[in-house]
């Protein structure tokens, strides 16, 4: 069965920074797409993150390139995301998944349950 757990997020001062992970289970997390995403009330859910499995290439939407920064552990089956200079617009619940092949390009198919990240002073 597979599954993806978050921890992380928190209230955190404009300017700081937060570390995501994503403990993942029932499924080999190197050989896999995965991806980070957040969603705020009304709005729809934006892809923050992606990366291939294998050596393959990493996505960063244009709001958070140079900010933001993901990784993976597979030894320890978890992600990251490495949130600094955070924003108050960065404030959203944020997911992460699994896309169904090693491409983040096919359709995500498996998601936590999120955790909320608020950006605020």
């Amino acid at each position: 069965q597979v599954q993806l757990v978050e921890s992380g997020g928190g209230l955190v001062q404009p300017g700081g920074s937060l570390r995501l992970s994503c403990v993942v289970s029932g499924f080999i997390l190197e050989y896999s797409g995965i991806g980070w995403f957040r969603q705020t009330p009304g709005k729809e859910r934006e892809a923050v993150s992606c990366m291939n499995g294998g050596k393959g290439s990493t996505f960063y939407a244009d709001s958070v390139k140079d900010r933001f920064t993901m990784s993976r552990d597979n030894a320890k089956n978890t992600f990251y995301l490495q949130m600094s200079s955070l924003k108050p617009e960065d404030t959203a619940v944020y997911y992460c998944a699994k896309a169904l092949e090693t491409n983040y390009l096919t359709p995500f198919d498996s998601w936590g349950q999120g955790t909320q990240v608020t950006v605020s002073s």
